[in-house]
């Protein structure tokens, strides 16, 4: 169910997240010239790390709103398919899974807080799917760069596990980085972007990020610690 979402309410509207003719109050995005976002080389002093948690959409704007991470890329990485397309990824062929690529500063936040923040930005022990997005482009997956990178992503498991938040344990993939493809433009930034005309992101998206923001508001950026 490719980000199609039924929301029941008193006038029975249907709404479409971004797949699906990419219908956002009723105004259909084309990527006519698959015009890619460019992958940006990380600055002086700036360390990546690599995320997929569901939408893109909802978990890059979580992971931004942290201190300390710079910038945040949505795309997609996990699969086989060289320079994938949005429309090739949501075919699930490619095996992709929609992916955040962060850019922080680690004197101010570590890998081991993003990942904190990570899986307290989506439910981790569904399997192939985030509420009503479902399939593999959905996974919960991690990259880890170096082997202390994946020690901290097993021990975050470890205490989600222990913590019994959820009633099912972690099937996040915990797997080694190699090559993240950056989405088209209109993915970047969405969110913020398009928040008050697409109802996906007021009913799927914003919960996901106001969850995270109370598991990390010691962390937050100072503007989104008022919210």
């Amino acid at each position: 169910m490719n980000r199609f979402i039924i929301y029941i309410a008193a006038t029975a509207l249907t709404f479409f997240g971004c797949t699906n003719g990419h219908a956002t109050n009723n105004t259909t995005l084309t990527n006519k010239d698959n015009d890619f976002a460019i992958l940006p080389k990380p600055k002086p002093g700036e360390q990546v790390a690599t995320f997929g948690g569901g939408c893109f959409w909802a978990m890059g704007e979580a992971l931004s709103e942290l201190r300390g991470v710079n910038r945040v890329v949505a795309g997609f990485a996990g699969g086989n398919t060289k320079n994938p397309t949005y429309e090739q990824v949501c075919t699930r062929t490619t095996n992709h899974a929609e992916t955040v690529q962060v850019y922080y500063d680690p004197k101010q936040i570590s890998y081991a807080t993003l990942a904190q923040a990570f899986f307290s930005a989506h439910d981790p022990t569904t399997l192939n799917r985030q509420g009503p997005d479902e399939g593999t482009d959905y996974r919960s997956i991690t990259f880890y760069r170096t082997p202390q990178e994946k020690k901290i992503i097993e021990e975050e498991i470890a205490k989600v596990n222990a913590s019994k938040h959820f009633s099912n344990k972690v099937v996040t993939q915990v797997v080694p980085f190699k090559v993240f493809y950056p989405a088209e433009k209109y993915h970047q930034g969405y969110y913020r972007q398009h928040l008050n005309e697409n109802p996906y992101l007021t009913s799927v998206s914003m919960p996901k990020i106001v969850k995270m923001r109370k598991a990390m508001k010691a962390q937050l950026k100072p503007e989104f610690q008022k919210l």
